[in-house]
């Protein structure tokens, strides 16, 4: 299985609903919070080219924010992105 980042912050309800779905396919991710870390905020701009969180990120790949993994979910397509 792919390696899964999240940038996120702590009170963010779109994170919580990211990473419950994760959580809920058994998904282990690596998670930074980005309102703790202004490096890591930069480096999450920088890599997704944008601001808001949470941004996700499959493998190298950029899935997008909550909304956008929800989406490839139902489409099917978390799975197989996961897989390969």
């Amino acid at each position: 299985m792919k390696p899964v980042t999240i940038y996120s912050t702590r009170v963010c309800p779109y994170c919580m609903r990211a990473k419950a779905l994760l959580q809920s396919k058994h998904v282990a991710y690596t998670e930074f919070l980005v309102d703790m870390d202004p490096a890591r905020r930069e480096e999450m701009e920088n890599k997704s080219r944008r601001r808001s969180v949470p941004q996700i990120f499959i493998g190298e790949q950029h899935v997008g924010g909550c909304d956008e993994i929800y989406a490839l979910d139902r489409k099917g397509g978390l799975d197989t992105l996961l897989a390969d």
